[in-house]
């Protein structure tokens, strides 16, 4: 070690581990702690050496407040306390918070309708992702709600579109349907069905009455291995 080292060590000693005659009448040790280590502490004893906020801007400003001075909506502070109290406080204030409108939304949902999409063996083997890419759109127009999806294991040249209108106590006529692309796009007749099959990597509103796909091709070529699409929803 270096002198500075030593230098530095002992000054830090000198500082924090002096003897405080003032703490004498509190429980634990007679000595400064080292003060950051102090609000790290999980613990509900007051800190050993408080803050001086004499000067603060923040307080001074709360203080010569009247509307804010006893506002409920700015949380409290503890000089006094850890940051692991505070903390804790702040949790519980949130959790409060947020009991309330869990209850009022939880109690407000309930299910309209129920469809059985595919079915999965019951082996113990983890289940597969069948249903992906889902994309939700909402028609404010006519009040209907869509969802995009694919079914991995049925089939992959298909996307279905799920609508339900956002009153749920009416129907719409083809509640659930399937576009399938397969080989709609083949320049002859005489082209293989099997030659041009594609698949949909990705669908997405565009607007309320147009949906995108992007597309790929079963037979990688160069140049023809991704088509996008705009399709019209009627």
């Amino acid at each position: 070690m270096t002198q500075k080292d030593i230098t530095f060590v002992a000054d830090f000693l000198t500082e924090h581990f002096n003897e405080a005659p003032e703490l004498y009448n509190r429980k634990g040790k007679y000595f400064n702690v080292e003060r950051v280590g102090q609000y790290l502490k999980d613990e509900d004893d007051d800190l050993v050496s408080p803050p001086n906020t004499e000067g603060n801007q923040w307080f001074n400003f709360l203080k010569n407040s009247i509307h804010l001075k006893e506002s409920p909506l700015l949380f409290p502070y503890y000089p006094e306390k850890s940051l692991h109290f505070v903390k804790r406080r702040m949790e519980g204030v949130i959790d409060q918070c947020l009991q309330k409108p869990a209850d009022v939304i939880g109690k407000s949902v309930h299910q309209a309708v129920c469809m059985s999409l595919y079915r999965t063996s019951q082996s113990e083997d983890s289940t597969p992702q069948l249903f992906k890419l889902p994309f939700l759109w909402n028609d404010k127009t006519s009040n209907i709600h869509y969802v995009l999806f694919t079914i991995l294991e049925n089939s992959i040249s298909k996307i279905y579109i799920l609508r339900r209108h956002t009153d749920t106590s009416r129907s719409v006529s083809n509640g659930i349907l399937a576009v399938e692309f397969g080989n709609f796009l083949n320049n002859s007749i005489n082209e293989s069905l099997d030659s041009r099959c594609y698949s949909c990597l990705d669908a997405h509103f565009y607007d309320d009455e147009t949906v995108t796909v992007v597309l790929k091709e079963s037979v990688e070529q160069e140049g023809k291995e991704r088509v996008l699409a705009q399709l019209p929803l009627s």
